[in-house]
């Protein structure tokens, strides 16, 4: 081999060298910083966990000021040229609410409330299969899962808001008793256009204190829980009035007022 061709050789020999190190320390930079991005992505998801539990568990004793539903309503107003209702909310302590109220609710939107841990798999096993079938879409969440839905996040039907609701049903379901659930659930529903809570639904409906509603306020009150800005309890339809009654009757089935003292 010719000096010149040794040389060349040499030449080449060293640039691969330099090009394979080169290689290495940019698979080496790119390991460094997916560990470092992974590091990242654990601690913020552990701030998110270690947050909301401490959320919901203040919760158990303070009094939600408002409620992602009613935040959203509130943006909507500022953002959008349509007349929106003003919002309606006053939470009350579960003592100064009619026992009718919480039993009504029950019977109309969640009858196993009391033996399921945050949802109703028989209940969403039917809805699928109503659903796969052709039949009217229909839902089947608990009043866990609505409490966790209408507290902490947004309308929609998204995977994300779905995963989100199921982690704060879990989270709601072992550090609240079922009792904090339901009175949560009836100060935060939506029995109105812009009517959230039993206390604005008591006032502007019946003109009444919490306290002081009926069996039958109470049931007219949870028939409209479906659809309330369709549903009106002010001005109730043939269906309301129909709702109303099948609500007393799974209220009296359900051994009344006696129900709630097993929450």
């Amino acid at each position: 081999m010719s000096i010149a061709g040794y040389m060349n050789s040499e030449e080449d020999t060293a640039v691969g060298s330099l090009f394979s190190r080169a290689s290495r320390r940019r698979k080496h930079v790119g390991r460094r910083r997916a560990a470092g991005l992974i590091v990242v992505v654990g601690r913020l998801a552990l701030a998110a966990v270690v947050l909301s539990v401490a959320l919901v568990l203040c919760l158990r004793w303070v009094a939600p000021p408002t409620s992602a539903f009613m935040v959203g309503r509130h943006l909507a107003q500022l953002f959008s040229s349509d007349s929106l209702s003003r919002i309606r909310y006053h939470w009350v302590d579960w003592e100064a609410i009619s026992p009718h109220v919480p039993l009504a609710v029950v019977a109309a939107e969640d009858q196993k409330f009391s033996r399921h841990a945050g949802f109703d798999f028989d209940s969403i096993g039917k809805a699928l299969e109503k659903n796969r079938k052709g039949g009217r879409l229909r839902g089947a969440s608990t009043i866990s899962q609505q409490v966790a839905k209408n507290l902490f996040l947004w309308p929609g039907k998204s995977y994300v808001r779905k995963g989100l609701e199921a982690y704060f049903t879990v989270l709601l379901e072992c550090l609240w008793p079922k009792k904090r659930i339901l009175e949560v659930y009836v100060n935060i529903a939506e029995f109105g256009n812009g009517i959230y809570g039993v206390h604005a639904a008591a006032e502007s409906v019946f003109g009444k204190k919490p306290a002081e509603l009926t069996k039958w306020d109470a049931a007219l009150l949870a028939a409209v829980l479906p659809n309330p800005k369709v549903l009106q309890a002010r001005k109730p339809s043939s269906y309301v009035m129909e709702r109303r009654r099948w609500i007393a009757t799974q209220m009296r089935q359900l051994n009344g007022t006696e129900y709630l003292q097993d929450l």
